[in-house]
């Protein structure tokens, strides 16, 4: 990772915060650094994991692509 000249080491991570950025703290100023803090936590928190639906999960929140890989194992 991290290597000079590999443009795909950061991909995930820009991808994230450019989700992060428009669907969460786009157009938004912040009296304190806490309360932005607080913003990127509940919108890690409270919905990318929990509701967001990713295409790479089938269209299942993470939350929900988990529970289901659970129940796979479990042969349920």
């Amino acid at each position: 990772m991290s290597r000079r000249g590999n443009c795909h080491d950061n991909a995930v991570a820009e991808s994230f915060f450019n989700l992060l950025k428009r669907e969460g703290i786009r157009r938004r100023t912040y009296k304190t650094r806490e309360k932005a803090r607080q913003d990127v936590f509940d919108y890690i928190e409270m919905f990318y994991n929990p509701v967001r639906k990713h295409v790479r999960n089938g269209m299942l929140s993470p939350i929900e692509f988990e529970r289901q890989q659970i129940l796979k194992a479990e042969g349920v």
